[in-house]
């Protein structure tokens, strides 16, 4: 790319990242109410050992003012003065009557804006008694200016104050909704702001490309701007949207890890389906009985599989039957096994023994789910087998090849059988999970949305010979990568994900 076009292409990204900053900052202040300092119970409401009251906005100062006086020990004038993010025992006082203490706890202090609002900050540590923290409270909210939080203000003001952006945002949700290892890794990642610097990375490529249409729009025939700008822009162009592309063929991982594996136990009646759920939920999930087709609706547990989220369903057995409320449990089950990301097929190894095949038992209708892809074939009732020494010699004689044998009554196979559920989820979705070294995938639908539609804009970028109109899909391209950011309308998702958050966060 030419000098003159790198000079103009800087300029342009520095303008519109100082102008985006100063209109949301403006909005933010004019139209939310920044002026309030806000508080909040930060920790889980009830009792515990300590409470986190968090404090923000620019009143924050002349609250710890009224609210923390000095113990006995620190009476001296330094004592009297709080340092910034440094942890400080103080009495916590009743702002009409300083002598009056509340509590004594941990003050700490963060000027803005090295804060994690942007503001002035900062946090009260008291004792998690019901009536502790609500004195502590009830004194804040007569201090003139302070208004309690609402739901995720502290990371809302985070957002608009450029500590973060929407895709971190997003990060600290998931990470307090992870329930798993893979989980929490994924949105460690996220919440760090991993996601958005690449998205903001290829948007900022964008906005170069931009600058190059522009240029040739403006000053095509200048001397400053070189004949090869066009070729330049579409080049490059060219690569940005094979990366975008390989980003958007990820099987789902992101989406799958986030809100966990589907997976959808599947076989005749009496196999052992709701058995084995039992046994990988740790308790007694769904009824299991020696009656053929108790189970006659979808019953679902979540269960964490070798640090994977995973959402287990048994289903209703997998045969004719003339009772229509059991033909519904049929065909759910079939709409579940279609659905789920990984499907169990359940056998009874009895019945293989006896010469049966897999096909046999599952029927014509239903042979189809075992040739699907991430299927794992389980034959269950081995403790009803002769001496079996080696179950995978057993499972290929038996034309079940790569099966696991399996006795849910005596728990044989069972470790192999977890081993074997935690490499497939691992091997299918896991390189999302936690190779710091790799690309981390899309881990909501909105992202894939817009991230579907800057390609799809790029790529008529690429088509068109039109200058004007190629311009037109850039800057396109680009808005749609701010919406993932949250650069550009999203306050509806904004009010959406911060309606999710805790008053104190």
């Amino acid at each position: 790319m030419s000098c003159a076009l790198s000079i103009y292409t800087s300029v342009a990204r520095r303008v519109a990242a100082r102008r985006f900053s100063l209109s949301r900052q403006r909005w933010y202040q004019t139209g939310y109410g920044a002026a309030d300092t806000i508080y909040a119970l930060s920790t889980h409401p009830g009792k515990s050992a300590i409470a986190v009251v968090r404090i923000s906005g620019p009143q924050t100062g002349r609250a710890l003012q009224l609210l923390v006086a000095p113990t006995k020990k620190a009476e001296s004038a330094a004592g009297r003065q709080l340092r910034a993010r440094r942890a400080v025992l103080a009495r916590i006082v009743d702002p009409s009557d300083s002598s009056s203490t509340l509590d004594t706890g941990v003050c700490m202090w963060f000027p803005g804006p090295r804060s994690y609002t942007g503001e002035d900050m900062a946090e009260l540590q008291v004792h998690g008694g019901t009536a502790v923290v609500s004195s502590v409270l009830q004194a804040l909210g007569r201090i003139q200016g302070l208004r309690l939080a609402e739901a995720g203000e502290f990371t809302r003001r985070a957002l608009y104050n450029d500590k973060m952006d929407l895709t971190a945002v997003e990060g600290v949700a998931d990470l307090i909704n992870a329930e798993t290892e893979a989980q929490r890794r994924l949105a460690v990642r996220q919440a760090q702001g991993e996601l958005g610097q690449m998205y903001e990375r290829w948007r900022g490529a964008i906005v170069g490309l931009m600058a190059g249409m522009e240029a040739s729009i403006d000053f095509g025939e200048e001397e400053n701007i070189e004949d090869g700008v066009v070729a330049d822009v579409v080049a490059a162009g060219h690569e940005l949207v094979q990366e975008m592309r390989a980003h958007l063929d990820d099987a789902r991982r992101g989406e799958i890890m986030r809100s966990g594996v589907s997976v959808a136990i599947v076989g005749p009646p009496n196999s052992g389906k709701s058995t084995l759920l039992n046994l990988l939920a740790q308790r007694q999930v769904a009824i299991v009985s020696a009656v053929a087709g108790t189970t006659r609706d979808i019953v679902e547990a979540t269960l964490d599989v070798g640090g994977f989220p995973v959402v287990v369903r048994d289903t209703a057995g997998l045969r004719p039957t003339g009772d229509a409320v059991e033909a519904e449990g049929v065909r759910r089950a079939l709409a579940a096994a279609q659905s789920a990301d990984l499907r169990i097929c359940v056998v009874d190894a009895s019945r293989l023994a006896a010469g049966d095949t897999a096909g046999d038992v599952f029927g014509g209708a239903w042979r189809a789910l075992l040739r699907q892809p991430h299927t794992l074939v389980v034959a269950n009732k081995a403790d009803l087998l002769a001496d079996v020494d080696d179950a995978d010699a057993w499972a290929r004689a038996h034309g079940v090849a790569g099966a696991a044998l399996l006795s849910c009554a005596t728990r044989r196979g069972w470790d192999a059988l977890l081993r074997r559920m935690a490499a497939h989820i691992r091997h299918a979705w896991g390189t999302a999970d936690a190779d710091a070294r790799c690309r981390l995938p899309l881990t909501r639908a909105r992202h894939r949305q817009h991230m579907q539609r800057c390609v799809d804009h790029m790529t008529r970028f690429l088509a068109t010979r039109d200058v004007v109109l190629a311009a037109e899909e850039l800057r396109a391209a680009a808005a749609a990568l701010g919406r993932i950011t949250g650069r550009t309308g999203t306050e509806d998702v904004l009010d959406a994900l911060f309606s999710q958050f805790c008053i104190g966060k």
